[in-house]
């Protein structure tokens, strides 16, 4: 199975390296929606609370401000949006 990686809290020096604060900014209000991940994602929440739980099984996580998280391409999971997100992210 894909797995999703998390950084809690990366440094600033690696958020400067990766540049991401140049990414796009995604917004989403509270919500639970099916989504498939056609290519990587990597992401940085800037603020709000989603759990995304993977299909076939897959344990929930939990993700929040401070987080860097990488989604795998191919990857289907759900995502239930808790509190309203903001977030840059970047497709590779």
């Amino acid at each position: 199975m894909k797995s999703i990686l998390c950084e809690h809290k990366p440094s600033p020096m690696k958020l400067e390296v990766l540049g991401v604060y140049d990414w796009p900014i995604w917004t989403k209000e509270p919500s639970t929606f099916p989504w498939h991940y056609e290519r990587q994602e990597t992401c940085y929440f800037l603020r709000g609370k989603v759990i995304v739980t993977p299909e076939a099984g897959g344990e929930p996580q939990e993700f929040r401000r401070g987080d860097l998280v990488t989604f795998p391409a191919g990857l289907s999971c759900t995502w239930e949006v808790v509190e309203a997100v903001e977030k840059h992210y970047d497709l590779s």
